[in-house]
């Protein structure tokens, strides 16, 4: 078979799996249960339902991952169709996908290439995550909706939120974090007596879907390394103000996230305690400073430099553990960190055309990373 079908089909099974996964995973959180479940009562009627979810997760990355490949061949660089990632596991909880991403086929030369590419797949996908939040808040359904999820609401009316849930039920319920743009779109177009519960908005495949644009736009506009921020933020400054500014931000991501992981605290609470639970944290503690030092282990280019850094960050956050205890990170970006340190890296290849941008691309550019600024939240699923 000729290389470019085989490669082609591929990209279309790909997708059409990733259709069915992302569905199904859209499913699961519009009715709060599993398809696994033998007793949940979910089916073909419910599976349909996902779609709701699923068209605009779906047209949100795949209009992303279009706006870099028609960005990539205005500027005459080749570059591969998008591949998709299905990732459906049933017994946890997913989104249906773990992304999606092309392939450039040559070395990009210039800032002017790079930038265009970086830039064209946030802004297209902040589109349609906006597009789609305005959709979601402008037609919340009636409030029966919710009742059609846990009936054992009915009772409670539109007050639900403060009966139904204990202080035990609220630790355990999934809320989407605080992020400047959605909580604008929210305050500016939403009925307010239409408004779910915080517990309950993912429940809400629109809503939930445009939350997630405005996620992944922000982990996208990162201004670090190889992300398409850091494409952004190499073809602002340069690259050699670049590879400096990327690893200090790489490492403000990898102490704010693993900050709280372990505390002060926790080690006082060991002290002297001999039993297999201590040595239990000790260990986990010691995984904990390997994962650090993997994170950080091409920041320099000796390993010893690598690990001071590691060890002098774990001490930070203890530091600030003890000073600010109620001050916490969010784990999630850890596997982020570890995917940027150890596999994308901080730093940016060189390119051989050092022209800058001119004045409208700089605009665009500062532009996005305000949008990064808008879109970033510090807890963004809790």
């Amino acid at each position: 078979m000729n290389p470019e079908r085989k490669t082609l089909l591929i990209q279309i099974g790909l997708f059409l799996t990733t259709i069915i996964t992302t569905a199904l995973a859209g499913a699961e959180w519009m009715f709060g249960r599993s398809f696994l479940d033998s007793s949940a009562d979910m089916g073909w009627p419910q599976f349909l339902r996902g779609f709701e979810f699923c068209i605009p997760f779906l047209g949100f990355l795949t209009v992303h991952e279009f706006g870099h490949f028609f960005a990539a061949r205005s500027r005459k660089v080749k570059v591969t169709l998008p591949y998709y990632i299905p990732l459906w596991l049933g017994f946890i909880t997913s989104i249906g996908t773990a992304g999606a991403f092309i392939k450039i086929k040559e070395k990009i030369t210039s800032r002017v290439d790079y930038f265009d590419i970086g830039v064209a797949g946030p802004l297209a996908g902040f589109v349609v995550a906006m597009f789609t939040l305005w959709f979601g808040f402008t037609h919340l359904p009636l409030i029966d909706y919710i009742y059609e999820i846990h009936p054992e609401y009915a009772q409670y009316g539109y007050e639900y939120g403060k009966y139904a849930y204990g202080d035990e039920v609220s630790t355990l319920a999934i809320r989407l974090g605080d992020s400047v743009i959605f909580n604008f779109m929210q305050d500016t177009f939403a009925n307010p007596e239409l408004l779910p519960h915080p517990n309950e908005t993912t429940h809400y495949p629109l809503i939930f879907a445009g939350y997630l644009g405005l996620f992944f736009t922000a982990l996208n506009l990162l201004p670090i390394g190889q992300l398409d921020g850091g494409h952004i933020l190499f073809s602002l400054i340069g690259g050699k103000n670049f590879n400096v500014v990327s690893p200090i931000l790489f490492t403000c991501l990898v102490t704010y996230a693993g900050l709280g992981f372990f505390t002060y605290e926790e080690f006082q609470l060991v002290r002297g305690d001999e039993s297999a639970d201590q040595y239990m944290f000790y260990f986990k503690f010691l995984a904990y400073g390997y994962f650090m030092y993997l994170c950080f282990s091409r920041i320099f280019e000796t390993p010893q430099k690598n690990l001071i850094l590691a060890l002098s960050i774990i001490a930070l956050q203890l530091g600030l553990s003890c000073i600010l205890p109620s001050f916490v990170g969010y784990s999630g970006f850890l596997a982020f960190s570890f995917l940027l340190g150890r596999v994308l890296g901080v730093y940016h290849p060189p390119v051989t055309n050092e022209s800058p941008l001119n004045l409208t691309r700089t605009i665009i550019g500062w532009l996005s990373l305000l949008i990064f600024i808008g879109c970033f939240s510090l807890q963004p699923l809790g």
